[in-house]
């Protein structure tokens, strides 16, 4: 078994072989599927390397949108003996336990009344709870301290322009070095269900450096693979210019696990004979949906997908682009907020059931997910990374 020192921070991706890459989608509740899915990965390289292996010693970038920023910073922030806070297998019991604190459901004759006042008048959700348990759990830790680096996607209101959080640039802006509370607040405060989330960057003297005015980051990119790669490669580039001997962002040096939080392709939710008969009301509210947050934060997942696997192809490189995402949600599975018990439950399930999976890809041309002709399953496939995962780590460790 490795020593726990042994596993202190990753080495750079210049004195290896492979750029590795972890993404994880927004989704709200629908979190819970990626965390099982974590929870796998993370056993695996634990049989490999040890049972103190953590996800954040495998990539040299994390990045997550909304609930996947969460997540990215319960691996990534660091507790009292540097290392990292959560464990994968941590994750789903936190959000068994505090989402349907952050996420209260409504009970009784007249809640659809009280929903429908809470639409007209402000967010679903007054986001207290969320905001106090993040702050409780990630306390003053700033993106700068995370174990690896990590990425996280949010939208600025006030300035109407994408804000990028990076460990990259925190390291030398001290003014996008905020705490990772904040940003997990910002990140994740998806418009009409959680209010914005304002705060500001000071230096040691209490000067305010910056003003942020952030909403969910599913505006921005609610599928982050591609933020986070062309974060990396940006960095390694000024790092060492030649360390893509062929062209910039060559494919076949990046090795990327990007998970989704579940989709409802087989359900379809709306078609243009309901829609022709909507207003702004319906667009932001229809049965116990919210149809535009729904459709540009799918529409912002797939078409990443796209683009990555794109690239994976031109490159012959298909086999270092794992893309896990559930298409069969149905019902309340497919909400971000329904955080009662037995949907959750059903959640926990879906992300368990995914593993047997087989491995899948988009058809563009209907919409769906088809099955790689001997791909396996998500499980082997999750075995064959953790694989290449430990044998990267090893190597980059003959540089210590």
């Amino acid at each position: 078994m490795e020593e726990k020192s042994s596993l202190l921070k990753i080495k750079p991706p210049i004195h290896g072989n492979l750029i590795t890459i972890l993404s994880i989608d927004g989704g709200g509740i629908r979190g819970i599927i990626p965390a099982s899915i974590l929870a796998f990965l993370e056993a695996q390289l634990q049989d490999l390397d040890g049972k103190e292996a953590r996800i954040a010693d495998y990539f040299d970038v994390i990045s997550g949108t909304s609930t996947g920023g969460l997540v990215t910073a319960m691996l990534t922030a660091p507790d009292g003996e540097n290392r990292p806070l959560y464990a994968a297998k941590d994750i789903t019991p936190f959000y068994l336990h505090n989402c349907p604190k952050i996420f209260p459901q409504e009970c009784g004759m007249f809640a659809p009344i009280a929903k429908l006042l809470k639409c007209l008048s402000g967010p679903k959700y007054d986001g207290e709870y969320l905001h106090w348990i993040v702050r409780e759990k990630l306390k003053s830790t700033r993106l700068s301290s995370t174990i690896t680096n990590v990425v996280i996607p949010t939208f600025d209101i006030k300035i109407m322009q994408p804000v990028i959080f990076s460990t990259y640039e925190a390291k030398k802006s001290p003014s996008l070095n905020a705490q990772l509370s904040d940003i997990c607040m910002g990140t994740s405060a998806a418009p009409t269900y959680l209010p914005g989330h304002y705060f500001k960057t000071q230096d040691g003297e209490g000067n305010v450096l910056r003003e942020y005015n952030l909403i969910d980051g599913g505006v921005v990119a609610n599928n982050p693979t591609e933020v986070a790669t062309t974060k990396v490669a940006n960095q390694i580039l000024d790092q060492n210019p030649d360390f893509f001997r062929t062209e910039p962002n060559d494919s076949r040096r990046f090795l990327v696990i990007s998970l989704g939080t579940g989709a409802a392709r087989f359900q379809p939710k709306y078609n243009c004979e309901k829609e022709a008969n909507w207003g702004i009301f319906n667009w932001l509210r229809y049965r116990r949906s919210t149809p535009l947050v729904d459709v540009f934060t799918q529409a912002s997942a797939d078409m990443v997908d796209y683009h990555m696997l794109s690239k994976f192809r031109s490159a012959h490189s298909e086999d270092n682009y794992l893309r896990i995402q559930d298409d069969t949600l149905n019902g309340t599975e497919a909400s971000v907020d329904i955080a009662t018990e037995e949907n959750m439950d059903k959640l926990v399930k879906i992300g368990e059931g995914v593993l047997k999976k087989q491995v899948s890809r988009i058809n563009w041309a209907t919409g769906q997910n088809e099955q790689v002709e001997n791909g396996g399953t998500n499980e082997d496939a999750l075995k064959r990374f953790a694989k290449l995962l430990s044998d990267e780590r090893k190597f980059r460790r003959l540089f210590n």
